[in-house]
């Protein structure tokens, strides 16, 4: 069967210098991509081309007749008084749904995303939900391909975790642009990377992030093996060509032409391989006290509203903390406690004096009319780091700013160049600890892995809140979990805290499965739906009358599952056993849920 997209010879350029040439891409039926590469190397606008919202400047993508494609950009916004059930009304209508099938394509969406009061105005909900919402409106027009910008980017944990499992069990095909590469490794079956530095402008392994990873360094370890070689031959060519070759023979002349031809082969192979990185670097105050920030008690409440309590903790040198829970749960605000924007409702926190703090603000409130020559050096066109003077255009190209960069607008600058600036900013500031709040967002792999570096090599005390998984298991040394209801723990690492939610999620769904299991079961018509509709609204007085016979289809096929472990020939194959049990474990997991719905519509109707 042919690709349902295929793209050849794609170029596109912004200004002189080209984004990308001559790149080729195809999408198959099941396909899950993932899509990486420096920023500004053009990912987001390979994207709007295989849409087809953006032309490329040369090059031809064909889709496949009928193929129905949605796309959810990089940042979601939505008409201002469009409600939640609007916005999926409107893709409703946009795809042709036919009217029977909207009311069911919708609340089934909607309720697999998470979303209960379908009346709350869109814009107004917090960058995650509308994250969520974005993918919600994309999946309800039921497409063949699902093109995704970075989807990761304001979604907490939680919702990294929803869209994860989405993917996998997806029967459409995803081609996902993303920096996060614990999401990349857990959805993916294939990668790109899209560099200059590869002969072919990008590079595609079959597998997910850690093969790539593999693959991509044989290529690599390859072609410096073809450059040394190369490097040579034009070393022995350039030797004969000095020795003065009478061009008037056939056979000099045509050597003279492959020479210079090979030179700038080589030439051309190594301005690929010359790779610029950020160069970031904080600096500590080689403070000698110890002990830095202590909690005794504290509790932090935006309003009315209490997020946490009762926390105890002391912040030493060399501490990397990381911040992880729901959205809305407090890792912000405990920063601002710590930062001093905010006092504690109750409890004491003490700093050592003087403490020098510097803050990375997730929504990265640059002055947009700013010059960036003057975001890098406010005071002149110097700026003073480590005890030395650095010409602006020199600390501007540590962070991948050209001199032709300096005069640009701030506002006109991308999302990972407004961070790598803040980054900048930072690394003036001597600091006792660092606040990082979502320092990730919109950087590329090579920018994190230095970033990374740098946190590790800090000898000041770091807290940290991001939904990285890979930075936070790689840099936290201590992790503080919000569970969304008040409650804060202590973690070793990240994993741990993964597994103390789950245990959680077990023990609630557990609580509830007892009380139900034991009731006599109600046929649809003997279920008293007239009181039901009284507190429910119709999309859950009809769940709430299908979910008998889901809950009895679902311990079906729980029986099912265990009577295939009998089976002698899978209990006798050692893959075929591991995926029956993991099925039954799913299967058990399903009715668990089930029941569990069916507790809380139940309550609902007192």
């Amino acid at each position: 069967m042919p690709p349902i997209i295929s793209a050849q010879g794609l170029a596109k350029r912004y200004g002189v210098a080209p984004l990308f040439k001559n790149i080729s891409f195809t999408v198959s039926e099941g396909d899950r991509i993932g899509v990486i590469g420096p920023n500004g190397s053009g990912k987001s606008t390979l994207l709007e081309i295989l849409c087809g919202k953006t032309k490329p400047d040369s090059g031809d993508v064909a889709v496949r007749k009928g193929t129905r494609l949605s796309y959810v950009k990089q940042i979601s916004e939505f008409a201002p008084g469009m409600t939640i059930q609007a916005v999926i009304e409107t893709a409703l209508e946009r795809a042709s749904v036919a009217q029977s099938e909207r009311a069911g394509r919708s609340a089934e969406t909607l309720g697999r995303a998470g979303f209960v009061d379908l009346e709350t105005p869109a814009a107004t909900l917090s960058g995650g939900w509308r994250k969520r919402l974005a993918i919600a409106e994309a999946l309800v027009q039921k497409p063949d391909i699902l093109l995704l910008d970075e989807p990761t980017n304001h979604l907490d944990l939680a919702g990294i975790e929803w869209l994860e499992k989405l993917l996998q069990r997806a029967a459409f095909a995803s081609v996902v642009v993303s920096h996060d590469r614990y999401f990349l490794e857990n959805v993916t079956s294939e990668m790109v990377e899209i560099d200059g530095a590869y002969e072919d402008g990008a590079l595609r392994v079959e597998g997910n992030y850690s093969t790539f990873l593999l693959a991509k360094e044989e290529h690599l370890h390859a072609q410096r093996n073809r450059q040394e070689a190369l490097e040579n031959r034009v070393h022995t060519e350039i030797e004969w060509l000095r020795r003065g070759p009478k061009a008037r023979a056939t056979k000099a002349k045509a050597r003279i032409d492959k020479a210079h031809k090979m030179i700038g082969e080589l030439a051309e192979m190594k301005a690929r391989s010359s790779v610029s990185t950020s160069q970031i670097d904080f600096s500590d105050t080689n403070r000698q006290t110890k002990q830095l920030i202590e909690l005794n008690g504290v509790t932090g409440a935006i309003g009315e509203r209490v997020l946490f309590e009762n926390l105890n903790f002391t912040l030493t040198s060399g501490m990397r903390v990381g911040l992880v829970g729901p959205n809305g749960s407090g890792k912000t605000t405990l920063l601002r406690l710590l930062r001093g924007d905010l006092e504690p409702r109750a409890g004491k926190l003490r700093k050592a004096e003087p403490l020098r703090m510097v803050y990375f603000d997730q929504n990265r409130e640059l002055d947009p009319d700013l010059l960036l020559r003057r975001a890098l050096a406010p005071d002149s066109d110097a700026v003073i780091y480590q005890g030395n003077v650095i010409h602006v255009a020199s600390w501007g190209a540590r962070f991948l700013f050209t001199g032709e960069d300096l005069n640009r607008r701030v506002g006109k600058l991308s999302g990972g160049e407004r961070a790598r600036v803040l980054i900048a900013q930072l690394m003036l500031q001597p600091a006792d600890v660092l606040l990082l709040d979502e320092p990730t967002n919109d950087l590329d792999i090579p920018t994190l892995e230095i970033l990374e570096e740098s946190l590790l090599e800090f000898r000041g005390a770091l807290v940290l809140v991001t939904h990285d998984r890979y930075m936070l298991d790689r840099v936290s040394t201590i992790v503080l979990g919000f569970d969304g209801m008040g409650g804060i723990e202590r973690f070793a690492d990240y994993s741990q805290w993964e597994l103390w939610q789950e245990r959680r999620q077990e023990e609630s769904d557990s609580a509830k499965v007892p009380e139900l299991r034991g009731r006599p079961r109600l046929s649809a018509e003997a279920r008293p739906l007239t009181a039901a509709k009284k507190k429910l609204s119709y999309k859950e007085a009809r769940e709430l009358e299908s979910m008998e016979k889901r809950i009895a289809e679902a311990e079906q096929e729980v029986h099912q599952r265990q009577a295939a472990l009998q089976d002698s020939a899978i209990a006798s194959d050692g893959a075929r056993l591991h995926s029956a049990s993991l099925e039954l474990d799913e299967a058990r997991k399903t009715v668990d849920r089930l029941y569990a719905r069916w507790a809380e519509l139940e309550h609902k109707t007192g």
